[in-house]
């Protein structure tokens, strides 16, 4: 990192509205913990900006003085792209309005909103856009890498519905890009991750949905995985598009509608959310049952909102975290066979492996369409690693890898670019497949000197 004096940190101070926060710091520390508690990383300063002018600030900042630049959205990223070291870290926290227009349905958010300012303000006038399963997770970082979530199957990949957004570029420009301007820019943004610049705003389109949808838990216990996960993938193909089936497979939770001898135990929890009439909905999630014999159900309606926060208990921040993903077109019988075994050496009781179903909507728009590339996706598949104790480290990752690569002959090949660790590098090609190249031209047209790479990184060409 370049020696950056006194005197121009303290010029950086006097010029922005927002906070510059130094190591030297009572709240550095706080500051710069994020989601996964495996990053460790020590920034030269971390400049919570009040609006775009900050941005723009800080952008020229970091170029000028040669500085390794990071942005921080809800710091939730697993490969902890949110931090840098020795560099300067934009932070959004200050950044967090979201207004809705209800009449033209629409959702302009900053980029340090979570999914649960999003929800809380949309839900009001009973509307929501497709996004992530964890409140806390940051609608910037999910869009930029494609966004999916328990409404994609009815209305596509969060870049689906992005209609513009505002990008501060490596030079220092606000550019507005849509289908009308900036149209590179704007294909790229979706799906392409923060390479390309600094997204200030973002304009979703907005669907009714809720308040009330009906959905929940059926648990089934692990010798009945396999006809259970035959059974599903078998329904899926009926599936309407309101309704989205996840399977779960781990370590029962202490739930309260359990009995006391299954916790602990190794389940297939299919998580479900209908969001058709909800008078509808005990026979649309009907057939769910029919996979196994449950050992318990959570079944009903809810607010849409408390849904999108049902699974927020188990991914909470400050725990050990490492993922291995796949996208599947299916689920065959060589995988379940490699995933039953796995689930019965799992190497702690917070680890497990998760189907998220999407197809529906998210396969009818063309490869081509935005950067986001896998609309050949059914299912997309994590292996979630996650612990407390640093010595369990190796143990866990170990397993994580296993299983990856007992799935990938099963796999598509592709993979989600925001399921990918801070060591995948080599899959970035395959996450955007033949939409690849033209990234690159994207990348190479507004930061070709690449200021903006701490993130799964399309390198320029030049």
């Amino acid at each position: 990192m370049a020696q950056v004096s006194s005197s121009v940190i303290e010029e950086l101070k006097n010029a922005i509205r927002g906070q510059l926060v130094l190591p030297e710091d009572s709240n550095f520390n706080d500051a710069r913990s994020i989601w996964n508690a495996m990053i460790d990383r020590r920034p030269a300063m971390i400049l919570r900006c009040a609006g775009v002018a900050d941005v723009r600030r800080a952008v020229a900042f970091a170029r000028d003085n040669n500085l390794p630049l990071a942005m921080r959205g809800g710091g939730h990223n697993i490969a902890g792209s949110a931090l840098c070291d020795d560099g300067l870290v934009l932070d959004f926290s200050l950044m967090k309005s979201v207004r809705i227009d209800p009449v033209a349905r629409r959702a302009y958010v900053e980029p340090g909103s979570t999914l649960a300012d999003f929800d809380h303000e949309a839900q009001a006038f009973g509307l929501a856009t497709p996004l992530g399963i964890n409140s806390t997770t940051g609608v910037a970082g999910l869009t930029l890498g494609g966004g999916f979530g328990w409404l994609s199957r009815k209305y596509g990949m969060t870049v689906d519905n992005l209609i513009s957004a505002d990008v501060v570029t490596a030079d220092g420009e606000l550019l507005r890009a849509s289908a009308e301007s900036n149209e590179d820019l704007f294909w790229a943004i979706r799906g392409g991750g923060g390479n390309f610049g600094v997204v200030t705003s973002f304009e979703f389109a907005l669907h009714p949905i809720g308040p009330m949808v009906y959905g929940g838990l059926v648990v089934m216990p692990l010798d009945q995985a396999r006809d259970a996960l035959v059974k599903y993938r078998v329904a899926a193909n009926d599936m309407p598009d309101d309704l989205s089936v996840w399977a779960v497979l781990r370590l029962a939770p202490p739930l309260p509608f359990l009995p006391a001898e299954v916790h602990g135990k190794p389940v297939v929890i299919f998580a479900m959310c209908y969001t058709g009439p909800t008078a509808n909905g005990p026979s649309a999630v009907a057939q769910v049952k029919t996979f196994g014999t449950p050992v318990g159900e959570h079944l009903g309606e809810m607010p849409y909102a408390m849904w999108q926060q049902a699974f927020d208990p188990l991914l909470a921040p400050g725990s050990r975290n490492y993922w291995k993903s796949h996208n599947l077109a299916g689920i065959d019988d060589g995988l379940i066979e490699a995933l039953l075994q796995s689930i019965q050496n799992l190497p702690s009781p917070q680890c497990e492996i998760f189907f998220g179903q999407i197809g529906g909507q998210t396969q009818r728009v063309a490869v081509d369409a935005t950067a986001y590339s896998s609309r050949d996706t059914l299912y997309a598949m994590n292996v979630h690693g996650r612990w407390e104790d640093p010595a369990d480290d190796e143990r866990c990752i170990a397993w994580a890898r296993a299983f990856f690569d007992s799935a990938a002959p099963f796999a598509l090949g592709s993979v989600y670019v925001n399921f990918m660790t801070q060591e995948e590098a080599g899959r970035i090609a395959d996450a955007y497949g033949p939409n690849y190249e033209r990234l690159v031209a994207v990348k190479s047209r507004y930061d070709p000197h690449n200021l903006f790479c701490h993130n799964q990184n399309i390198r320029p060409a030049t």
